[in-house]
């Protein structure tokens, strides 16, 4: 999955489910079941959501989206390899990135 989001220092849950197209409801119970979300809150209680909570996102999308684990599962393979599964997930996303700016520059030719 590869996000379309601005950088910014801060995204709203709306940006975010529009982004991951699921649910506002699905991102936030995703904040209260993963305590490595960590979004702040404004004046008026909504949640904003960081670059590395954004990319927490990506990563528990990917295992309870894509790969099928439960939320347990995923919990726990959060907190036993969470660096050495950032890492592996990140050289995937940049690949993924290369491959579709490669594929755009091909189709230009």
């Amino acid at each position: 999955m590869h996000l379309e989001l601005p950088e910014k220092r801060y995204y709203s849950i709306g940006e975010l489910s529009k982004a991951f197209n699921v649910n506002a409801s699905l991102i936030r119970f995703w904040d209260k079941e993963f305590d490595v979300l960590k979004p702040k809150k404004n004046a008026k209680g909504n949640r904003m959501f960081t670059p590395d909570d954004v990319k927490n996102l990506q990563l528990i999308y990917h295992l309870v989206k894509e790969r099928g684990f439960t939320l347990e599962g995923a919990k726990v393979h959060l907190k036993e390899g969470q660096k050495k599964t950032m890492d592996k997930f990140e050289i995937i996303r940049k690949l993924e990135a290369i491959k579709t700016n490669l594929l755009n520059l091909k189709n230009e030719l």
